[in-house]
């Protein structure tokens, strides 16, 4: 197997900017676990959080967005209101397969993520640990 192209690690720290969190709708897919810390740290049921801040598509579970395409627990003033326990998908941006799959969709993500790029320099095998994760 060979290395990745990315084998001397990646420069990223989060900037909390939320350009990842705004814009044009998707999904932001979320586990039963997720659900459950999530309202647990909003302290509200997870039969509540599932109500107010989910919605069923044929994938599974995804947050909800705000009528401008903002995620439903972003805050434009604040950031993330949910950042301590944000959903796996957050937690592993910017390193999806997407984003790290060739040299030059890295460069993209870093026109896009002012965090990209940037920062600590995150070793190949956290960048791979990350994209095992979850695949987007």
């Amino acid at each position: 197997m060979s290395e990745p192209w990315y084998q001397d690690g990646l420069r990223f720290r989060c900037t909390r900017c939320g350009h990842c969190c705004t814009g044009e709708p998707g999904n932001v897919w979320v586990n039963a676990e997720e659900i459950e810390a999530i309202a647990e740290f909003r302290a509200e049921t997870a039969h509540e959080a599932i109500a107010l801040y989910t919605r069923s598509v044929s994938r599974g579970r995804s947050l909800r967005e705000k009528a401008n395409g903002d995620c439903v627990f972003y805050d434009r003033r604040e950031g993330c209101t949910i950042y301590a326990v944000r959903p796996r998908q957050c937690r592993t941006w910017p390193f999806w397969e997407s984003n790290v799959r060739t040299a030059e969709a890295w460069q993209q993500t870093c026109k896009v993520c002012p965090g990209s790029g940037q920062g600590d320099l995150i070793p190949a095998e956290e960048i791979t640990r990350r994209l095992n994760v979850i695949r987007l």
